[in-house]
């Protein structure tokens, strides 16, 4: 008897946003998505509209949230709120660039760089704080919702604790994976080779910005 169909995740980073290009701290902090973000997630909206997804779900943050309306005006999927989906909430970074963090913020800057999980950032939350909220999710969804296949908007560092925890990557790792904006990766949790697990099927896909990348330069 063949293993049941697997669970798939399309796990897609939102658009550019004005802080994204200001190189500014985000988290919990929000910014709008840029005209060439808004380009972007028309983009995936059209790539995903051949695709079959069950379900369209997105972080409660407006950044994600404004790439998941757009990318519904295509598939037609009401959205669905996951706050577990956000991005580390940084604190007293949010908003500020590197010269500004060094200049006001420099102790906070130094704790980031010993990479310590367990470091909570000032008025903010730690990395494994962030970590088993995202996780959780993957968790969750696995058990409930067998054999579905399910787009998920949300933000760079939800997408590396995803990472993380399907290759199990230990948190005082240094970053890997940088998933561009408005890239989607797929991950599936299935019977692979014996073994039921999740598995990293693509990452950091960015094929549907290919001719929109080449017109814009």
């Amino acid at each position: 008897m063949s293993p049941p169909a697997p669970t798939t995740l399309i796990v897609i980073r939102h658009g550019e946003t004005i802080w994204n290009q200001e190189m500014r701290f985000q988290g919990h902090g929000d910014s709008p998505l840029t005209a060439r973000g808004r380009a972007q997630a028309h983009a995936l909206g059209k790539r995903l509209q051949a695709m079959r997804i069950d379900t369209l779900i997105s972080s409660n943050l407006g950044r994600a949230w404004e790439t998941a309306t757009i990318i519904a005006e295509y598939t037609g999927h009401a959205i669905q709120s996951e706050p577990r989906l956000r991005e580390r909430h940084y604190g007293v970074l949010e908003g500020l660039c590197a010269q500004e963090i060094l200049e006001q913020h420099s102790g906070v800057y130094q704790a980031l760089l010993t990479e310590n999980p367990d470091y909570e950032i000032p008025e903010g939350e730690t990395h494994r704080q962030h970590y088993h909220k995202n996780t959780g999710v993957l968790a969750a969804w696995a058990k409930e919702n067998p054999g579905t296949t399910t787009a998920l908007v949300t933000h760079g560092g939800v997408l590396e604790n995803f990472f993380r925890y399907v290759a199990h990557l230990d948190l005082r790792q240094p970053r890997c994976v940088l998933p561009a904006n408005a890239s989607l990766s797929t991950i599936q949790y299935g019977t692979f080779y014996g073994s039921t697990r999740w598995v990293i099927k693509s990452w950091g896909d960015t094929a549907h910005l290919e001719t929109f990348e080449d017109a814009s330069q």
